[in-house]
């Protein structure tokens, strides 16, 4: 099932984009792609005049570019931000593809579920007990829906998504492969003699409307209460999210990151690839955290940490250049030792003195 092209003349696509038309206004605009690969029916981009030569070589027939870059005649619209721009003017040419309404033979729903008309139910599809799947909403091959789960309206869950019971999912939700909503969290109690004990976990999860999560997530349910996933985040492949984590408002999590019980990520926060947070942290709105950084204490709002453990930005910076300058700084400092009779002297070079 292929994508489906939506031509339009550039005058009119730069009207929809709000950008400035430069020329070739009547030029139809089948596609997108990127400059060395686009040809005549194709809308490309230019983002600065570093890549004035690529854009010369190009077959692109159209081009959105930058401020600073020189057109040469082609049609074209000009944006502050061509890359963004790009992005829009791809999601008003290309309709992403779309199953047919229905439910697949093979799919099962249980009697007293309630599955909109306009859904799609693809093949091993399972929805369990009072269930509800909203419009226009598509299942894909072997997804599971436990018992009591609500999915909203335009949702995609695509193969292999497990929601466990409980689960609450709003409006335009899309689940990557593999995702797992609502399993149970790492809840485990040691007694003074006998077995670990499993901690009952009896809350569930609620992932609000514009959320998109990547390929083989988890997020746990809550102990007690809600795991909550608000509006608009967007969270990447391979996150783990334990119970009664709390993602504000369009923030961004990237792959492999792991957040321990409790931790709560505020609004527009971003968390690059490999974070770890201990459990009961705050992450204020607007953050930043650096790749594979390890927060063992609450990032304030609009705060920038990298590291660790993770320290605020320009620390790590100057911690990162002090660490380049060590070996050197130990080799001085062992010759000095050596002048001074503290150290039998290593020959005349004392090449190799960095090491302990």
């Amino acid at each position: 099932m292929a994508a489906s092209a939506t031509p339009l003349v550039l005058s009119e696509l730069a009207a929809k984009l709000g950008c400035e038309l430069i020329s070739g206004g009547d030029t139809l605009v089948c596609g997108v792609a990127a400059l060395s690969d686009a040809s005549a029916g194709d809308l490309s981009f230019v983002r600065s005049e570093r890549y004035q030569a690529a854009f010369a070589a190009s077959r692109a027939g159209a081009v959105i570019v930058g401020t600073d870059v020189d057109p040469a005649g082609r049609p074209a619209i000009r944006a502050a931000d061509p890359t963004r721009v790009f992005s829009r003017a791809g999601a008003l040419l290309i309709a992403p593809p779309r199953p047919a309404p229905g439910r697949h033979p093979g799919a099962q729903v249980e009697p007293d579920a309630l599955v909109d008309a306009t859904a799609t139910l693809g093949p091993g599809v399972y929805v369990g007990s009072g269930a509800r799947i909203g419009a226009r909403s598509v299942l894909y091959a072997n997804v599971s829906v436990y018992g009591d789960v609500e999915v909203g309206a335009d949702c995609e869950l695509h193969a292999g998504v497990v929601l466990r019971e409980g689960t609450r999912i709003g409006a335009r939700v899309r689940l990557q492969p593999g995702v797992l909503v609502g399993g149970d969290g790492f809840g485990f109690l040691p007694e003074d003699a006998g077995p670990v004990r499993s901690v009952p976990q009896v809350g569930r999860v609620v992932i609000e409307d514009d959320v998109e999560i990547g390929a083989g997530t988890t997020i746990d349910r809550a102990t007690l209460g809600e795991t909550r996933i608000r509006r608009g985040a967007k969270i990447d492949n391979l996150v783990m999210i334990a119970h009664n984590c709390d993602i504000g408002e369009d923030a961004i999590i990237v792959a492999q990151s792991g957040l321990a019980g409790g931790t709560r990520v505020g609004s527009r926060a971003i968390l690059m690839a490999r974070v770890g947070s201990a459990g009961q942290l705050e992450i204020g709105d607007g953050a930043f955290v650096g790749a594979r950084s390890g927060l063992h204490r609450d990032v304030p709002a609009g705060g920038r940490v990298w590291g660790s453990p993770a320290v605020e930005e320009r620390a790590w910076h100057r911690e990162i250049a002090g660490l380049r300058r060590l070996p050197d700084a130990l080799r001085r400092l062992r010759r000095i030792e050596a002048r001074l009779g503290l150290r039998p002297a290593r020959g005349p070079s004392d090449e190799g003195e960095g090491e302990s």
